[in-house]
C-alpha cells in the first residue's frame, strides 16, 4: 500500500527539511511539498525528524561464545532493534579452523529466516585460510553478495588468527575490493595478564579491564593498520574504545591509508568504574575491548565529531546477569563477554550526542546510518531517503524523554548497562521497505518479514564516503 509522510522534519547527513514523502513498493518514489495523496495512507509525521533507517554493522545474535550461546536471537534482537530505530543490521557469520566456509554462511541464513523482522546481511569470520578456503573465499564474498570479513586479534583460545592468516585476508580483500573488519586486541599478551591475574587470586570482575589495558589495544591497531596497508587493502577497525588506539588510526588516516573506525555507545558513555562495583555487579559491564578511565570519552567524541572515527555499531552480544554471565562469578576470565545495546545505540547517540551538542544532527544520522551504507556497500539503497533508496524510515520525537530500563526494553536479557538512565528522544514509528515494524512504539511486524540484503562487490571509496 502506498504511504505518504507528511509534516516531518527530514534530516539526513547532508541536509535539513520539510517535506513530504510518497512510498510506493516499498520505495522512495516522490519527495516534496504538497504531494499527492491519492490512495496513500497518511502518516502524520508533524513535529518529528523523519530520519534514514539505522543501520547497525556490529551485532553478534544467537552467536555460540564462551561455552554458551547469546541469549538474544534473530526474533527478540532483531524486535529490539526495530523498537530502537534500526532497520539493517550486519551480523558475523562464524567459521573454525580449517573447515569450509559455506557451511558457515547456510547456518547464519538458517538462523535469520524466518525469524528477523528487519533487513539484514553478514560479515564472514575466519580464523584459518588453508590453501582450500584461500581458493573458496573470494568466491563465497561474490556469490552471497559479502563485502566484509571478520578477523580477530584477540581471544587466543577461540577466535584468534595469526598474523600470516590476517595478513592473506588483507590481501584477498584487496583483490575483492572487500573491507577486512578487525577486532584489535594482543589476545597472546592478554592471555598471559588474565593467567597472572588468577594465579595471584584476583578474580572479581574490575580484573577483565585491568589485564586488558589500553596499550594492547593500542599495538594490535598499529598491527593491523601496517600489515593492511602493506596488502593495499581497506581496514575497518571495530569498537575503538581507547586513546591508544584513536591515535593510530588519526596517524594512519593523516597518511592516507585507507582506515575506518567504529565505537560504540558504552564507550562513549561508560567507563572503567563500572566494573569496581561490589560483588558481581560489575559482570554486568564485562565486555571486549573494556570499558576505560573516563577521560577517553572526550577522545572518541572529538574524532566521532572531526570525523575520524566514521560508524557507531552496538556490538549486541548479551548474555543474562542471573543466567549466564554467572559462569564467572568466582573468575572474572569465565564471564561470557558482551552487553546488550541493540535496541539503545540509537536514542543513546541522539540524547548524548545531538541533544547535547556534541555533534550536529547531520552527523548523528552519518554515524548511525549513511557511513555504514557506504563503507559496507549498501548505499544508496540504504542510508539516506533519496528517490529510489528503500523507505526505511524512523519517525522520531526529538522531545520525548523516557527512562531505560530491564523491566520495559525489549532484548531477552535481566539488566541493561544503562539503567536508569533518562534519554531525551525516541523512535515514535518504524518502517523497513515501506511497511511498519513499529507503529505509535507498538511492534506491528511480522517475523520473516526481514530480507537479506546482497551487497556490492564493490563498496564505496573514502572519497565517496568523504570521512
Amino acid at each position: 500500500m502506498k504511504k505518504m509522510i507528511t509534516g516531518g522534519l527530514i534530516a539526513t547527513a547532508s541536509d535539513l527539511y520539510e517535506a513530504d514523502i510518497l512510498i510506493e513498493n516499498g520505495k522512495i518514489v516522490q519527495i516534496g511539498k504538497n504531494l499527492s495523496a491519492d490512495g496513500a495512507e497518511i502518516v502524520d509525521a508533524a513535529g518529528k525528524y523523519v530520519f534514514p533507517g539505522g543501520i547497525d554493522p556490529h551485532t553478534h545474535l544467537d552467536m555460540p561464545f564462551n561455552n554458551t550461546v547469546t541469549d538474544d536471537d534473530w526474533k527478540s534482537g532483531t524486535i529490539a532493534a526495530a523498537f530502537g530505530g534500526t532497520t539493517t543490521i550486519l551480523d558475523f557469520c562464524l567459521t573454525a579452523g580449517e573447515e569450509k566456509l559455506a557451511p558457515a554462511v547456510e547456518k547464519w541464513h538458517e538462523k535469520a529466516n524466518g525469524n528477523s523482522v528487519i533487513d539484514y546481511g553478514f560479515h564472514l569470520m575466519i580464523t584459518d585460510l588453508t590453501p582450500e578456503t584461500e581458493a573458496e573465499l573470494p568466491l563465497l564474498l561474490e556469490r552471497e553478495g559479502i563485502t566484509s570479513i571478520k578477523v580477530f586479534m584477540a581471544y587466543a583460545k577461540e577466535f584468534q588468527a595469526s598474523d600470516r592468516t590476517l595478513f592473506k585476508a588483507f590481501k584477498i580483500a584487496k583483490d575483492m575490493d572487500a573491507v577486512v573488519m578487525v577486532h584489535c586486541e594482543n589476545g597472546s599478551v592478554i592471555d598471559e595478564l588474565v593467567e597472572e591475574a588468577r594465579q595471584a587470586g584476583q578474580t572479581a570482575p574490575i580484573y577483565h579491564a585491568l589485564t586488558r589495558p589500553a596499550e594492547v589495544e593500542g599495538e594490535a591497531t598499529k598491527r593491523a593498520i601496517e600489515l593492511a596497508h602493506i596488502a593495499g587493502a581497506k581496514l575497518y577497525v571495530v569498537h575503538v574504545t581507547c586513546k591508544e588506539a584513536l591515535d593510530e588510526i588519526i596517524n594512519a588516516r593523516e597518511k592516507g591509508y585507507d582506515v575506518y573506525g567504529e565505537t560504540c555507545p558504552p564507550y562513549l558513555t561508560l567507563d572503567q568504574s563500572a566494573l569496581a562495583q561490589p560483588g558481581f555487579e560489575g559482570a554486568k559491564y564485562v565486555w571486549s575491548p573494556p570499558l576505560r578511565p573516563k577521560y577517553h570519552q572526550e577522545h572518541l567524541w572529538n574524532a566521532l565529531k572531526a570525523k575520524q572515527l566514521q560508524t557507531i555499531g552496538s556490538d549486541q552480544c548479551s548474555f543474562s546477569f542471573n543466567g549466564k554471565k554467572r559462569l564467572g562469578i568466582n573468575d572474572f576470565s569465565k564471564i561470557p563477554n558482551g552487553g546488550p545495546f541493540i535496541e539503545d545505540r540509537f536514542s543513546i547517540l541522539y540524547s548524548e550526542g545531538v541533544a547535547k551538542g556534541r555533534i550536529s544532527i547531520h552527523d548523528f544520522v552519518d554515524m548511525i546510518s549513511t557511513s555504514a551504507a557506504k563503507i559496507f556497500g549498501l548505499y544508496p539503497q540504504k542510508g539516506t531517503i533519496a528517490i529510489g533508496s528503500d523507505a526505511d524510515i524512523v519517525i522520531f520525537d526529538p522531545a520525548v524523554k523516557r527512562e531505560i530500563s530491564a523491566d520495559t526494553h525489549h532484548m531477552n536479557v535481566d539488566y541493561n548497562p544503562y539503567e536508569g538512565w533518562e534519554v531525551t528522544g525516541e523512535p515514535i514509528s518504524v518502517l523497513v521497505r515501506g511497511e511498519y515494524v513499529i507503529k505509535n512504539r507498538q511492534f506491528v511486524g511480522a517475523l520473516g518479514s526481514g530480507r537479506y540484503i546482497r551487497r556490492a562487490v564493490q563498496p564505496a571509496t573514502a572519497e565517496q564516503i568523504n570521512v
